[in-house]
Parts: C-alpha cells; sequence; structure tokens
C-alpha cells in the first residue's frame, strides 16, 4: 500500500473509512479540535452526527450498532466530553455491543497536570472497555485504530476507547493502514472441544424434558439459521433472553417465550422442571436465574458459550461447549437424533393459556376504560404488519413491549439489558434508523426515560430521522412505583412525575404528534404516524397504576413467578 503524508487526526479519519466507517456520532470540543478540523475535508464521504449530548452520541452508536452487526464509533472532546460518555460504555460492555469511542486529550507534556478538561480517560474506563489505549505519539494511531476495531467486533464484541493526545492529533505521519487480524495471546473464539460435543449431543439424546435458553450470542454470532436447524432436528421447546429477542420469529413453532424477571409463565416454570437446560450464547445473569441456589438443581446443564470467563460462573454447568455458536451449533446438530416431545410441548401450551387468562387478554384487549401499555404493542404489531426495529428505553413500559412486539426478522429488538440505562430509548433509535435506514424504526419510551434525553429531539429535527417515538405516559417512574406497590406497602416515595406538554415540545422540534387520551383514537393516531416516512410522537396516557405481570419478585426461585398482586389481607 502506498503511503501519504497527513497529520494524526487526518489519520484517524482514513482509518475509520479504511474500516468501512459510514457514520460517526459526536460533539466536538477543544481537545479534539483538530480531528473535526480534518473531517471537514470528508463530509459527504463520511456522515457525521451532531447530538446534542455525549451521552445521546454513545447510545446512537450502540443503536446503530445492534441493528448494522458494524462497530458504532463516537467521538468526544476531553475531561466533561469523555466521561460523558462512560455510562454508554458500561452498558455496551455489560450488553457486547462493539464499539470505537474516540476522545480527545489534552497534549501529553500536560498529562497529569489537572490541566484544563483533562480526566484519566483511560484509568476511568478501564473496568468497562474490552480494551483501550492512550495515544500520545502520531505513528501510534494506524496501528491502535486497526487494533481497536479487530477487538471491538472479534470474538465476544465489546466497547473500546482511544484516548488522543492534542499533540498527537496535530504530529505528522508517512500514513499506511493495515487492518488487524490477529494479536498475539489474545484468543477471541476458543477451540472447540470434539469430546464437550459429544457429551452435549449425549445428553440431548437421553434427555425427555429438555429446554433451550436462546441469548444474544446467536445474534452477535450471525447464527440465527443453525439456532432453527438445531431445534427442528431435536424438537426442543426453546425460550430467549431479553437481548436474544429477535434471534427466532415470534411465530417459530417451538417458540416458547421470554425467561426472566418479566417472562412467560411456562419457560420460567419449567426450568425447575426440566431435566436438560441448554443455554446457547446466554450468560445466567440474575433476572434469569432469580434465586441461583433454586435454579434447574433438577437439570443437567449445556452451556454453549464463546466466553470462557462465563462458563461457571454464576451457574455449575455439566458440559461446557466453547466457541463461536456458528460453528458449534452445526456440529451439534449433526450428532442429535431427530425428534420431537409432544407431552412435554402440551405443558408449556397449558401455561400460556393460564397466562392468556389471567394476564395476557387483559393485557391486550383490556375491558376497562383506561388504555394499556399491551394494547399499544398489539395496535403497532397490527398497523406495521410486524415489521419493524423495536428501541426501547428502560421501564415496565420496556417489558411490555419485549412480552408482545411480533419480530420477523433478526437483529429488530434494541434495548439495554444489563445496565438498563434510562434514557437509552431515543437516541438509540435514531442510530437504529441510520444503521437501518430502510426499516420502520419505533422508540419506545416510558414519561421518565424519555426526559432523560429528549433533547436528542435536535437531531431528529437537523437530519430529518424518520424514527416513529412513542411515549407510554403513566406519570410515573412506573417500574420503581410498581416494586412500592408491591413490596414497600404502597409508599410512592418520589416516583409520580410531572411532565411536559410532549406534543408541544415535539412541535417546538417540527416533529408531528398527538396525544391519545381514549381508546376510540388510538388505532386511527397509530395509522396516522404510520403513514409517511417522516418523525413523529404519539404520546399515550396510560393506566397511572397498571402493574407488569407475571413477575419473579426480587430473590425468589423462577418457580414462585407471580401471575397478578398478591392478596393482602386486612386485620377486621
Amino acid at each position: 500500500m502506498s503511503t501519504k503524508r497527513i497529520t494524526g487526526a487526518q489519520a484517524i479519519i482514513e482509518s475509520l473509512i479504511c474500516e468501512d466507517v459510514d457514520t460517526i456520532f459526536g460533539y466536538p470540543g477543544g481537545a479534539i479540535m483538530p480531528v473535526y478540523d480534518a473531517l471537514y475535508d470528508f463530509i459527504g464521504t463520511v456522515n457525521h452526527v451532531l447530538t446534542r449530548h455525549e451521552q445521546g452520541a454513545i447510545h446512537m452508536a450502540q443503536g446503530y450498532a445492534r441493528v448494522s452487526g458494524k462497530a458504532g464509533v463516537c467521538i468526544a472532546t476531553s475531561g466533561p466530553g469523555a466521561t460523558n460518555l462512560i455510562t454508554g460504555i458500561a452498558d455496551a460492555m455489560i450488553d457486547s455491543t462493539p464499539l470505537i469511542c474516540i476522545t480527545g486529550q489534552v497534549a501529553s507534556p500536560l498529562l497529569g497536570t489537572d490541566a484544563f478538561q483533562e480526566t484519566d480517560v483511560v484509568g476511568i474506563s478501564m473496568p468497562v472497555t474490552k480494551w483501550n489505549f492512550q495515544i500520545t505519539r502520531t505513528e501510534q494511531i494506524p496501528e491502535i485504530m486497526a487494533k481497536a476495531f479487530y477487538i471491538a467486533q472479534s470474538g465476544r464484541p465489546g466497547p473500546v476507547v482511544i484516548d488522543i493526545t492534542k499533540d498527537a492529533q496535530f504530529g505528522q505521519i508517512d500514513f499506511e493502514y493495515k487492518k488487524c487480524t490477529r494479536i498475539r495471546s489474545y484468543v477471541p473464539v476458543p477451540e472447540v472441544s470434539r469430546p464437550m460435543l459429544e457429551q452435549a449431543a449425549d445428553l440431548i439424546n437421553k434427555a425427555k424434558k429438555p429446554i433451550v435458553l436462546v441469548g444474544q450470542g446467536v445474534i452477535l454470532g450471525s447464527a440465527e439459521q443453525e439456532l432453527l436447524d438445531f431445534l427442528t432436528k431435536s424438537g426442543i421447546p426453546a425460550a430467549w433472553t431479553l437481548l436474544g429477542l429477535s434471534a427466532m420469529p415470534t411465530d417459530f413453532p417451538l417458540n416458547v417465550g421470554m425467561l426472566g424477571m418479566h417472562g412467560n409463565y411456562g419457560p420460567n416454570t419449567k426450568t425447575n422442571e426440566c431435566d436438560l437446560l441448554i443455554a446457547i450464547g446466554m450468560r445466567f445473569d440474575d433476572r434469569v436465574t432469580g434465586d441461583t441456589s433454586r435454579y434447574a438443581k433438577q437439570a443437567k446443564i449445556i452451556h454453549f458459550e464463546i466466553d470462557p470467563a462465563e462458563v461457571n460462573k454464576i451457574i455449575k454447568v455439566d458440559v461446557p461447549v466453547l466457541g463461536n455458536v456458528k460453528q458449534t451449533l452445526p456440529l451439534i446438530t449433526e450428532l442429535i437424533q431427530e425428534k420431537s416431545y409432544p407431552e412435554w410441548r402440551e405443558e408449556f401450551k397449558e401455561c400460556d393459556r393460564i397466562e392468556y387468562e389471567k394476564v395476557i387478554k387483559n393485557d391486550l384487549n383490556p375491558e376497562k376504560p383506561g388504555l394499556t401499555m399491551g394494547e399499544v404493542m398489539r395496535l403497532l404489531n397490527e398497523k406495521s404488519n410486524n415489521e419493524g426495529v423495536m428501541v426501547t428505553d428502560v421501564g415496565q413500559h420496556q417489558m411490555v413491549a419485549n412480552r408482545y412486539f411480533k419480530f420477523t426478522k433478526s437483529r429488530c429488538c434494541v434495548t439495554s439489558g444489563g445496565l438498563g440505562t434510562m434514557g437509552f430509548g431515543l437516541p438509540a433509535a435514531i442510530g437504529a434508523k441510520l444503521g437501518a435506514p430502510e426499516k420502520v424504526v419505533f422508540s419506545v419510551s416510558g414519561d421518565g426515560g424519555f426526559q432523560m434525553t429528549l433533547q436528542e429531539l435536535g437531531v431528529i429535527q437537523q437530519e430529518k430521522i424518520g424514527v416513529k417515538v412513542i411515549i407510554l405516559n403513566n406519570n410515573f417512574l412506573g417500574m420503581v412505583r410498581q416494586w412500592q406497590e408491591l413490596f414497600f406497602e404502597s409508599r410512592y416515595s418520589f416516583t409520580n412525575m410531572t411532565s411536559p406538554d410532549f406534543i408541544k415540545l415535539a412541535d417546538s422540534y417540527d416533529i408531528k404528534g398527538k396525544r391519545v387520551t381514549s381508546r376510540d383514537d388510538l388505532a386511527k393516531a397509530v395509522e396516522e404516524m404510520l403513514s409517511d416516512d417522516e418523525a413523529y410522537v404519539l404520546e399515550v396516557v396510560v393506566e397511572k397504576e397498571d402493574n407488569v405481570f407475571p413477575m419473579v419478585p426480587t430473590g425468589a426461585s423462577v418457580s414462585d413467578i407471580i401471575l397478578e398482586s398478591p392478596k393482602v389481607e386486612v386485620e377486621s
């Protein structure tokens, strides 16, 4: 490859182009100004989105990465610009989202002097990054950028932070870029063990009541078809984690629903009745397991996992199968017998019937006058023909949306799982729309989370991004209020929330909108929202004190899942 003499700042942009980056989210400032000056010459080659806050930038990069499968890229200046990224970096780390976060830094002679807008970005971000590095010399830029992309996207993905001093940005180098394909001592994908596969196949072939737990590893490994092939041959019922949602179509015959605290009745209770539990690309999060001392004690456990650190970390397993599931699933499918479990599957269907009568019927088709979050999701499904990307914020609406929104394709669910970051929804939806411009993107938020990053409506206005924003407004911090009702004797301590006029707010950003308070107006409003490609804000005023069920109380076993508020007996 021929070389050319350019500045370090130009080398940053050239490196991004060599990695096929087409979109950057960021906010300029003093210590990153040379990079922004270089970016001026690449207008039209690279699309830069000016966010209204650095947290918005990183959440947009997350949304972009989650739907596109590519690393999201964001840029911030030093000091507060960099620290404003930390929440999103932590979110991306725990949810395995590939990101390249570039931060400016004071000139290298000033490091450690408490210079203006200096912070120890490497030290602060170390616990929540897959890798980070501070560049102090211009000649380091191409190699470090190449390593950053390789590390962020290989194996179990994650965020990488590159902190670049201002003098390194101003310096000059003969630029030559070579993509990184290997780093000594870094093994992103462990070698597959044939004996472990054979042991796993033996357990599967002998099982009478097996269940599969599908995690995001299937999506990250692009192993959706391999999963369906395995399930079809094995005949095993499969449930999904919050981040595993959309790995298999909602209507896939063996799909038995969602696991976890607000998951479906069947997969939660049957976890403690199965004789074999097969975890595929999931990490046994506490919201899935409940009380680990009472989790699947009767079952043999097989764990398909790319990250050896996750094996036996929370739940002790009988057979670990390490490797990328795109490779290991076809290998196990060859070894297993073709089977079906009609009686076992009927037990799940009976659980579905119970849950429908106790919960789902009232959520989707309520008889009470107040609107429910579930019926909004039902209408979104119907009016969009189950086609679209759903991006949620965090709270009650998140659980309802994930329970009831239907999926036909993968990478169509974007939510903050492990960290549960309020304010994630709106900016992540903007990033998702830019990552999948051909798809309808729904941003579903509660009134609380929406107000944490509502300033990013300015990005929608400036960039003309056609996100469909749905605000489910119950005038409460709903999930906290539900816990206060159930576990703190309805002492609603600082969860009642007064909100602005969201439709006037949308209008101030030149975004169309409508507020719905009546069931008679809901369907028409949804149709109006979907009728053109422009952005739209739909505020739906829902029941103030509606709860999300089923629910596994904190510290309880998954077998103790409840379908309604516990009856409280009042002494006479």
